[in-house]
């Protein structure tokens, strides 16, 4: 039976986009953890894995309070050159040359407020290639980054981790920090859980509820991110596919307004003009794609309460597959929410006769056929109390049979009290 389906949690190496280890993990704004949230939210997405019920989707959206501006980020201090000189040559004579080692030299530069609130900061360690050779939002960067807690535990070391600046591959903190490094540079980045892995943490890596982390990173490389027209249809399929399992994990962590740009970015690459020969199965395979972007996206879009959006999501993705189960389960809780309870209704019933046998819909129907009968008894209620309550029928037509016998009756009286007054007249002429 084709059943709504349940993502796997994201850990390890399975969200990175050049295949890393770790690279998944990392999510923004300090949301829950995909790891301790448990399988509520896994079971609302796409992804190959069978499900069942759906699990907390009556649920609505927190509002993504983390997701702070970062299109004008404070420049870096100038540093003169032969300062420069000088902070590379401490850091020869310390040994470092990447984040990798076992110490840092003493403050070489002063720390920098990122977002100007204290939770972010980061030091210049070792200067780079100058700041003509900071990366962009959208070029593809490497990073040798190792994150370390407050009290100097380290929990993840990654020697090569790649990722697309700015699309939300990776936790905040280090997707701003990076925009403000110069190529080859070494830095420090202290940052705040809420740029982190928030207040739930992560598994993997081991990061605990709250936690406040210390980034060493060395900036080793910068590229311009692939032409999407040029791709082969199969890269171009593992690229859309990376990206939308990037916004599952952070589905999974409740921080929906991100899960949400992550699936556009994947849909942007799944529905881009292609210059390239492309065979029907490939086609069919970023169809695939599409359809369950879509279909996860109106998911995150119905936990942020955007109703109109979501509708569009789920009549794209009926467009293409008229008996999508989820896309009509979904498109009904639209319409419920709406207050267009006969659509919603039928809907629910088109995917119950698809999947009979599935909880959630059961569920989800009966509870919208009683709340509609329950609507539709309060607006006769509301009819009956505006136009008032006039006197019942029957008596009001036996009322006017009495009246009007009543006035046959009384007009008879009068007719005789007449007649028999001219015949009097006409007696009393006689006699005279």
């Amino acid at each position: 039976m084709a059943t709504l389906e349940e993502v796997p949690v994201a850990v390890g190496g399975g969200g990175d986009p050049e295949g890393n280890a770790g690279q998944s993990d990392a999510s923004e704004g300090g949301s829950p953890s995909a790891e301790t949230s448990g399988p509520a939210h896994a079971s609302l997405l796409d992804s190959g894995e069978n499900f069942d019920i759906l699990n907390g989707e009556e649920e609505g959206g927190p509002d993504d309070d983390d997701d702070d501006d970062d299109d004008d980020l404070p420049p870096l201090e100038d540093i003169n050159k032969e300062k420069k000189t000088q902070e590379k040559s401490r850091a020869e004579d310390s040994g470092i040359s990447a984040p990798g080692a076992e110490s840092l030299p003493a403050q070489t530069t002063e720390w920098l407020d990122v977002l100007g609130n204290g939770q972010l900061k980061k030091k210049m360690v070792e200067a780079g290639k100058g700041p003509e050779s900071r990366p962009r939002k959208g070029q593809n960067v490497r990073v040798h980054l190792k994150t370390s807690l407050a009290d100097g535990t380290t929990v993840e070391e990654e020697p090569s981790l790649s990722f697309t600046l700015g699309d939300g591959d990776v936790i905040q903190a280090l997707d701003l920090a990076v925009q403000l490094m110069e190529l080859e540079e070494t830095a420090l980045v202290q940052t705040d859980a809420k740029y982190a892995y928030g207040t739930v943490g992560s598994v993997a890596p081991p990061v605990p509820p709250g936690a406040d982390l210390t980034l060493e990173l060395r900036l080793l490389e910068v590229g311009d991110a692939p032409d999407l027209e040029l791709l082969p249809p199969a890269e171009r399929t593992a690229l859309a596919d990376r990206k939308r399992e990037r916004g599952n994990a952070h589905y999974q962590r409740g921080d929906y307004a991100f899960a949400v740009n992550s699936y556009a970015i994947a849909l942007q690459a799944a529905e881009s003009s292609s210059k390239m020969d492309i065979s029907p199965q490939e086609e069919a395979e970023l169809l695939d794609v599409k359809v369950k972007c879509l279909n996860n996206m109106a998911a995150a879009q119905l936990k942020l309460d955007h109703l109109e959006a979501a509708l569009r999501s789920c009549v794209s993705v009926l467009a293409h597959q008229p008996d999508n189960v989820k896309a009509l389960f979904r498109k009904g809780k639209v319409l419920a929410l709406r207050g267009e309870y006969t659509e919603a209704i039928r809907d629910l019933k088109s995917a119950l006769k698809l999947e009979p046998s599935n909880k959630t819909i059961h569920a989800e129907l009966s509870k919208l056929v009683k709340k509609h009968s329950e609507h539709k008894g309060a607006e006769q209620a509301m009819y009956k109390k505006m136009l008032g309550n006039p006197a019942p029928t029957a008596p009001q037509k036996h009322q006017g049979k009495s009246s009007w016998s009543v006035s046959w009756k009384w007009l008879f009286g009068a007719t005789a009290v007449a007649i028999g007054g001219v015949a009097l007249s006409v007696v009393i002429a006689a006699r005279n």
